[in-house]
């Protein structure tokens, strides 16, 4: 029986060598004291990250086989992640303290899991074993954008504010196209997965949805633009903020996005710090703070049905993880809705809970996605650290209000 919605985009024999090579090269560059760094419970440290989609793949790949015995059976408990159905495991926050086993002997099981998934892919041609191994390339594609985004936290947190890649260029000299709203569809829409092509459960199933009319603005938020709300007090107005969200800037002691310099000029990036380009979008911002400056701006954030009608038929096209930027690009030129893919993860009106009508997957993999229906919201569109062919209109991306490390900003929405 297939559990997955999916025609795999490529044979799995040859994606999943790809896919499992990109994460090594993202990591090439850092050292074992690098990859060993867990700045906060959030972050993992890089070499957790390597075993642990390893270990995914052991566990729901090469387990379905009932001799396959494992490679170390302690590394189950010290490599599962968040599913309590197959066992418990190591604290999450206690990840950056498991200097054993060694980054060699990590990279090792890599290469151990590499051979044994790619031998069974050659021999064994069930669908069902070919979604299951795109369910863990999938994953493996979030912990590539999560490795990026981990690391960038961590070198922020050494006071020589390290540099994970070569420096990029200055400020661009053209400024981002004039901020315009475009008109949205509205009336009866049907989004969700279309059932072509892979989806995780929680993009499912498809069903209909009102649009009110609103219109979105064509292009991201730029640091121009948040940098006139920080000057003008927007940190220091509890009238603009929910809650929660005030409550938030006085006990973090908030006063400008994550990464910004205190003389708001300057950011750190995955290249050092640089001079703040004011025409690039704003990124590492909360949902909170999305949700102020909507609101300081007379306008809203798009709901996330909203966002996936204008998306529908636009090409997975931008500033992504392939081009090896790692750092949002400003929209120079272009007409309608732009930058809908890549540079930055857009924050949602939109609580993430269920579909009507959504199952989860079954047996341990349902814990994947839809336990983490309470309290998150909802991003769409990928950032400059997402792969390419890891998107589509109907991904769900989701974080928890307060989360700020990853590259998250916002589009502007308006009621019509």
């Amino acid at each position: 029986m297939t559990i997955w919605t999916s025609s795999v985009p490529a044979g799995a024999a040859t994606r999943f060598p790809q896919v499992r090579q990109r994460t090594m090269e993202l990591c090439a560059d850092l050292s074992a004291e690098d990859m060993l760094l867990q700045s906060m419970p959030d972050a993992s440290p890089g070499k957790w990250h390597l075993a642990h989609t390893s270990w995914f793949f052991e566990q729901f790949v090469l387990g379905r086989d009932p001799s396959y015995r494992p490679r170390d059976p302690a590394w189950h408990y010290l490599f599962n992640s968040y599913y309590q159905s197959v066992g418990p495991m190591h604290a999450r926050p206690r990840r950056g303290l498991l200097s054993r086993p060694s980054l060699d002997e990590v990279r090792d099981y890599r290469r151990y899991i590499d051979d044994a998934v790619g031998e069974l892919l050659e021999r064994d041609g069930d669908p069902e074993l070919a979604d299951l191994v795109e369910l863990g390339l999938q994953h493996e594609q979030q912990h590539q954008e999560l490795l990026l985004t981990d690391i960038k936290h961590a070198f922020w947190c050494n006071p020589l504010r390290p540099a994970y890649r070569a420096p990029l260029a200055g400020p661009a000299v053209t400024k981002a196209v004039p901020l315009q709203f475009v008109d949205g569809r509205e009336g009866i829409v049907e989004i969700g997965h279309r059932g072509e092509g892979f989806a995780f459960d929680n993009e499912t199933p498809r069903h209909r949805t009102l649009l009110h009319p609103h219109a979105l603005a064509n292009r991201l938020v730029s640091n121009a633009e948040y940098l006139a709300f920080v000057r003008e007090g927007g940190y220091r107005e509890p009238g603009l903020w929910l809650s929660d969200g005030w409550a938030t800037v006085q006990s973090e002691g908030w006063q400008h996005p994550l990464y910004w310099q205190d003389d708001l000029a300057s950011e750190f990036t995955l290249a050092g710090v640089r001079e703040l380009d004011p025409h690039e979008p704003v990124c590492h911002l909360s949902y909170y703070e999305a949700e102020a400056f909507a609101r300081w701006a007379g306008a809203r954030l798009p709901t996330e049905a909203e966002w996936e009608s204008a998306a529908h038929g636009v090409p997975i096209d931008g500033n992504l993880q392939d081009e090896r930027r790692f750092q949002p690009r400003a929209a120079t030129d272009g007409n309608g809705l732009l930058q809908l893919y890549g540079d930055v993860w857009e924050w949602t009106a939109s609580p993430y809970v269920s579909y009507p009508g959504f199952r989860p997957l079954p047996g341990s993999l349902g814990e994947y996605n839809g336990k983490f229906m309470c309290g998150q919201w909802v991003l769409r569109g990928g950032s400059c650290v997402t792969p390419r062919d890891h998107l589509r209109d109907s991904y769900r991306n989701f974080f928890p209000p307060h989360a700020r490390w990853q590259f998250a900003g916002l589009r502007l929405g308006q009621d019509r």
